[in-house]
């Protein structure tokens, strides 16, 4: 008979398991805080007496050599830990994950891929109708195609199909920034709001047309090296954001609407940023009636090169001491009916989200109202007090 938790982690790990340098953050309880630890065969090693934030562990001049060498106290089986969850009944004097970063900001890079450029648009001028929708995404396809993955943002190529599209008054600010010099980078959360894998992600009971985005995140220095990656998803609030582009941040950033994880995994020999500009990663929504939605979402169809991305989120005009993380944006986007024809896809409460990617794992997520998803509560202020208490500051 197959063991269930030894399941549990080899599908939360990469598929070389713990062969890389992968970092994660969980809650102590014994301890009242979070713990930065380091996956490893023998078990989750708390490594916070060396770097009392992940944001110290990526600012080292090589992260994963740092991790892999630094020691620690074994808590336990991976196993266990994963299995923690609010699905499962979650107990709350037994440790569980949380979001592998903590100080960094969270930005996230929009509209960087043509079928979510598309989708953009018609988010736009269906005004939050998701029945309108479908009558004006042939009306566009018709008109201007949806592969624009050849097309490089800002060139000469560009400017002369806006120029067209202007003409024809079907331009957009989601195809100016789809094909234009700039990217969109905005901020997805605040620092410390994300959720971890197992944790309920949160959805706005206002609106009735919303999604996933599957997306992998960069972890990028101060320096504005990029030092690592892990798995995103990017809930998005699809009428909300339709209304209007001025409500991007009510569409974004609402209770445990920012998931990552499992874990974060630093740049070494056996995984760099080559391996993320060829990766491929994979969704599933499955919904409490018995719905099954899969997807994925493949990076070597981003029209801005991830290094393009994060060199506008970060330089000269804009620091970030803390560092940050980056979504890089998704292909996928569903358009698929549930329920009524024409309506599309949207989620339903108790949807569980399941995001992956060969190389970092498996990232988890019930979907609930962000009215019932655990508050955010422990914020930088209270990181600082937990660890001055354990006396590693």
């Amino acid at each position: 008979m197959s063991d269930p938790l030894a399941s549990l982690v080899a599908d939360s790990l990469p598929t070389d398991g713990t062969t890389g340098a992968l970092a994660g953050r969980l809650w102590r309880p014994d301890l009242g805080g979070p713990a930065v630890v380091a996956i490893r065969s023998e078990g989750v090693i708390d490594v916070t007496p060396s770097f009392p934030t992940m944001r110290d562990l990526c600012e080292a001049a090589d992260p994963a050599a740092v991790l892999k060498a630094a020691p620690g106290e074994n808590l336990g089986e991976l196993a266990a830990i994963l299995a923690n969850t609010p699905e499962a009944g979650r107990d709350p004097g037994r440790p569980f994950l949380l979001a592998p970063i903590d100080l960094q900001a969270i930005k996230a890079a929009g509209v960087t891929f043509a079928v979510s450029m598309l989708e953009r648009v018609i988010e736009e001028r269906a005004r939050g109708d998701a029945a309108a929708a479908v009558t004006l995404r042939a009306e566009i396809t018709a008109m201007v195609g949806d592969d624009f993955s050849k097309l490089k943002p800002g060139s000469d190529e560009a400017m002369r199909l806006k120029a067209m599209l202007l003409a024809q008054g079907a331009w957009s600010q989601y195809l100016e920034v789809g094909i234009g010099p700039d990217a969109e980078i905005f901020t997805k959360a605040p620092a410390m709001a994300a959720v971890g894998t197992g944790a309920d992600a949160g959805i706005h009971p206002a609106s009735s047309w919303n999604n996933p985005e599957p997306e992998v995140v960069l972890a990028v220095a101060s320096t504005g090296a990029i030092v690592g990656a892990t798995l995103g998803n990017d809930v998005n609030l699809r009428d909300v954001e339709g209304r209007s582009a001025l409500l991007l941040g009510k569409a974004k950033d609402n209770n445990a609407s920012c998931a990552l994880g499992p874990f974060l995994r630093f740049f070494d020999a056996s995984f760099d940023l080559d391996h993320v500009r060829a990766m491929h990663v994979t969704l599933t929504v499955d919904g409490p009636e018995g719905y099954r939605l899969e997807g994925s979402s493949s990076i070597a169809k981003i029209s801005r090169d991830p290094a393009d991305l994060v060199a506008q989120m970060i330089g000269p005009h804009h620091g970030y001491p803390d560092g940050a993380v980056l979504f890089l944006g998704t292909l996928f986007a569903p358009i698929e009916d549930r329920d009524a024809p024409g309506k599309g896809f949207t989620h339903k409460i108790g949807d569980v989200v399941t995001i992956a990617a060969p190389e970092l794992g498996r990232l988890v997520n019930r979907m609930r109202s962000t009215s019932d998803c655990a508050p955010w509560t422990f914020g930088a202020s209270h990181l600082m007090r937990h660890l001055a208490r354990r006396g590693v500051l």
